[in-house]
């Protein structure tokens, strides 16, 4: 069985992104609701949340709810956001007892005004915490993140802000949602599907990705230090050859 002892601390992914899926199917399975399998995710976050605390990673970014999440039943939507505002609440001391920032990505205006209320009491009350960023992805697309960044760049352009001889990767990272992480270093999917699904497109340009056949309410300390230590036995190039990083 996997531990944490087990990891190499020296080489641990700076940044580590989680699409967290199979909640719905998790619960099918047990002939159970939907919304039993969102709850019981609950619990998976909070165990790897202190995990990766333990192991030392920096930043941890979550795809809580994405853009087209919105197109679920409103049951649905209303149990996430209801499970949201009610984590939140019983995380803060936990937050602050670790040492963790909140922070959150994507269009947090569309969400109801209570869970934006709490999102913001808890990230004002946690924003001196350092031992690690713990990023909620909420209301969240990629491409509706590059949208807005071309948009913002273009305006600029347009009134002589920036020069377009001067656009460069620094110029876009700054106008994205993520300005203040760095880029994904190891990407994990649960459920065992192999896809993105509209996830920090720019920012997993050179992620190492790890796709597990396990929903998301079953991922545990043990297929986390996997996925860790898969990541470690890796060899990141970078697009340049294994003698020249010799």
């Amino acid at each position: 069985m996997n531990k944490i002892e087990d990891i190499v601390p020296q080489n641990l992914p700076e940044h580590l992104a989680i699409i967290m899926d199979g909640n719905g199917r998790w619960a099918k399975e047990k002939g159970k609701h939907r919304i039993f399998g969102h709850e019981n995710g609950v619990k998976t976050v909070r165990t790897v949340v202190e995990n990766c605390t333990k192991m030392g990673i920096k930043y941890l970014t979550l795809y809580t709810f994405s853009t087209e999440n919105w197109n679920r039943p409103r049951i649905e939507v209303e149990t996430l956001m209801r499970l949201l505002v009610s984590s939140l609440r019983k995380e803060l001391k936990t937050f602050n007892k670790n040492n963790i920032r909140l922070n959150t990505i994507g269009d947090i205006s569309a969400l109801p005004k209570k869970a934006q209320r709490e999102l913001s009491e808890v990230m004002e009350k946690t924003k001196e915490n350092t031992a690690m960023t713990l990023t909620l992805a909420l209301s969240y697309g990629s491409r509706q993140e590059l949208q807005s960044a071309i948009k913002a760049i273009a305006f600029k352009v347009k009134n002589n802000i920036i020069s377009p001889e001067k656009i460069d990767e620094t110029i876009i990272n700054n106008h994205l949602y993520t300005q203040n992480l760095p880029d994904v270093d190891l990407l994990i999917r649960t459920s065992g599907e192999h896809r993105i699904s509209n996830f920090l497109l720019w920012q997993i340009a050179y992620a190492e990705l790890y796709f597990i056949d396990v929903f998301w309410p079953d991922f545990s300390e043990h297929h986390l230090v996997e996925a860790i230590k898969n990541y470690q036995n890796r060899e990141r190039r970078f697009g340049k050859t294994s003698e020249q990083l010799t």
